[in-house]
């Protein structure tokens, strides 16, 4: 394992980045960069701060397992006794893996084959389903012996980039809300039971309005049926990436809410429990992307800090054009400069443009924030290059939770014909 032990200047001890009082140097010297670092008291803390805002009305968390999906984050989030919302049968079968009782899961895949349905079934999680040949489908295979979700469409735009936002019309997630005809005639045909209702509008939305908007639309859909146990609202809340970023007033959003909620259930004329899927305000926070500075390169108009990374393992500021704040850690209280922050990818690969940086030098180390969220979960080995590691503070203890991979990892699965 590189230690980079040659290569970190003199650090100034007042100011060093810590989690939980150990310096994040000293975790790069220890695992090597680039390295994901996740600080397990702060995705308690987020966790704690949602069920205690939502604590008016039956509760029910549930995590956002796309995310983060290492198991060992799935099991402490499984310790503070919420649930688990997975995408897929693997994010299922991880779910089960790191201690989650099937029934404390809820699936709600998009576009995936019927197989995968019935798979789901087998394990025993609760079922949500988003469109109408498969809910067809299901009704005939299962009728009233299987409960399950259905997720509308409220044909709402919203959301921090078009790529997140999965709640209007042109979207391929969900039944949509002028289909509720269909959707009744279904169900009815099949006797099927519809435990819940479940609506997700889009990611980073800061218009409490619209979560209120999306509970209305949800609310005329519930109506049709008389055996909900649950609605379950999504989630799509906006965190701070930038100094500047207008978040999500949770406070406001929990006040109102639970409010409507409570209104509909002495409408509906029984309590219901309310689901929240939040993911990335449970964890975004609570990570940091570490990454080495391999040369700082000058032209006549910018200068370029070049990392040992790229957007093979942190896709978001290229993906969604996010704003993810940059500090070097190894010189905090150098003289500021305006750099361009980029990878070693072989096309444009850039973490930030005209940041603002204290003087960076070959060898320092620089902190992506807010990297826990759809950091790792998405890195891939493009440019056949290695997956980071994955480290978490715990009790004030910095522990490896994936391994580093090496260059076999790129060959296992691979198979070479004869020529």
């Amino acid at each position: 394992m590189e230690t980079f032990t040659d290569t970190f200047h003199n650090k100034t001890p007042l100011t060093l980045n810590t989690i939980q009082g150990i310096d994040l140097l000293d975790v790069c010297k220890e695992f090597g960069t680039p390295l994901y670092v996740y600080d397990a008291d702060k995705i308690v803390q987020q966790i704690n701060m949602l069920r205690n805002l939502f604590s008016d009305v039956p509760i029910q968390l549930k995590y956002a397992a796309k995310s983060l999906t290492n198991l060992s984050v799935l099991k402490l989030v499984n310790a503070q006794g919420i649930g688990l919302d997975v995408v897929s049968i693997e994010e299922a079968h991880l779910g089960i893996k790191a201690g989650f009782s099937p029934h404390e899961i809820s699936y709600t895949p998009n576009c995936v084959s019927f197989e995968e349905i019935q798979n789901a079934v087998e394990l025993g999680v609760a079922i949500n389903i988003d469109n109408l040949p498969t809910l067809e489908q299901f009704g005939k295979t299962y009728g009233k012996t299987v409960p399950c979700c259905v997720r509308i469409n409220p044909n709402i735009m919203a959301g921090g980039n078009t790529k997140i936002s999965v709640g209007h019309s042109f979207s391929k997630f969900g039944i949509s809300a002028l289909q509720v005809r269909e959707l009744v005639t279904i169900v009815e045909k099949y006797n099927i039971d519809i435990s819940g209702v479940h609506v997700h509008t889009g990611s980073d939305i800061t218009d409490v309005d619209v979560f209120l908007m999306s509970a209305e639309v949800v609310f005329k859909v519930a109506k049709h049926f008389s055996n909900l146990r649950f609605i379950d609202f999504g989630s799509g809340f906006k965190i701070n990436y930038h100094q500047s970023d207008k978040a999500t007033n949770l406070e406001e959003l929990a006040e109102r809410l639970q409010g409507a909620f409570l209104q509909f259930c002495q409408e509906y004329g029984k309590s219901l429990e309310m689901w929240l899927e939040p993911g990335k305000i449970i964890v975004s926070e609570a990570g940091q992307f570490l990454a080495k500075v391999n040369v700082v390169k000058k032209n006549p108009v910018v200068t370029f800090v070049g990392l040992d990374s790229g957007f093979n393992h942190l896709i978001r500021p290229m993906f969604y054009d996010a704003y993810q704040h940059i500090e070097n850690i190894s010189n905090p209280d150098g003289l500021k400069m305006k750099y361009h922050v980029v990878g070693y990818i072989c096309e444009t690969d850039t973490f930030g443009s005209d940041r603002e940086l204290s003087e960076v030098r070959a060898g320092d180390i620089l902190s992506i924030k807010n990297a826990g969220a759809y950091g790792y979960s998405m890195a891939s080995n493009y440019n056949s290059r290695l997956r980071p590691a994955e480290v978490m503070i715990y009790q004030g203890k910095a522990q490896l939770i994936r391994q580093r991979e090496t260059f076999s990892d790129l060959l296992k699965n691979q198979i070479v014909i004869d020529l």
